[in-house]
């Protein structure tokens, strides 16, 4: 076995345990999703109060909040799995926090560069905000009309862990290419879902009045199982009931 296997074998087993630590405590996964927002919102906190003297120091604070964050991420679909509470909702409020939880994040940097008078970095954090949310944004709107547009590279998961090693870094100057790199491949990935959709979708018939939408829509091919189309934080997991 290498190094390697053990290693996610053994983090494997500690998720395991967190989440059937969680799921004796009957807690709500919902409850799970928006604290794990709160905590980004702390990270949030670190990233918009460094300045020149400390930004180092904040922001791998920042990074490590993060890391916290996204074990709550993690963790709300498998326990809503283990303890039964799995419904379509659970996907909705989930994906819903998600792009709260990433906005937080980038409004956070946006405070920082502004403080720091780097214009540039204001613009190009704000870009990098917008792409994210377009990500999300066109593949929700595809699937809504053909199914599955699980396509291009930049989903939640990469964007997450790209800002956690700028943030880490950043006393070597990482979070800067790391914007960057977040803003082109993020606009790929744009790019990839609205050609995709289009090729999915260029065979179908006209429709005359945008009002007919729906049932147009209707009439296409049923969409797979909701397990199938869970938002990108809950691909490896089920959706989730709030009682």
């Amino acid at each position: 076995m290498t190094w390697t296997g053990g290693f996610g074998r053994a983090c494997g087993w500690l998720l395991d345990r967190i989440v059937n630590g969680l799921a004796l405590t009957r807690i709500s996964p919902n409850a799970l999703t928006f604290i794990g927002l709160v905590i980004n919102i702390i990270a949030a906190y670190f990233f918009g109060h460094a300045d020149v003297t400390n930004a180092g120091r904040m922001f791998f604070y920042a990074g490590l909040v993060i890391i916290g964050a996204g074990i709550f991420d993690m963790v709300d679909g498998r326990v809503a799995r283990r303890t039964n509470q799995v419904t379509v909702f659970g996907a909705f409020f989930d994906s819903v926090i998600d792009r709260y939880s990433d906005v937080v994040l980038f409004f956070g940097l946006l405070v920082y560069y502004a403080r720091s008078n780097h214009l540039r970095y204001v613009v190009l954090t704000a870009f990098v905000m917008v792409t994210s949310l377009m990500v999300s944004y066109t593949r929700a709107r595809a699937e809504a009309l053909i199914g599955s547009c699980k396509v291009g590279f930049m989903e939640r998961p990469e964007r997450i862990v790209l800002v956690i090693l700028g943030a880490l870094f950043n006393h070597w100057g990482v979070m800067a290419p790391v914007l960057c790199v977040l803003a082109v491949l993020s606009t790929l990935t744009v790019v990839h879902r609205i050609q995709y959709t289009y090729e999915k979708t260029k065979h179908f018939a006209p429709v005359s009045d945008s009002n007919q939408l729906p049932q147009y829509v209707v009439q296409q091919p049923v969409p797979p199982p909701i397990a199938e189309r869970l938002p990108e934080s809950y691909a490896s997991s089920a959706v989730h009931h709030h009682h």
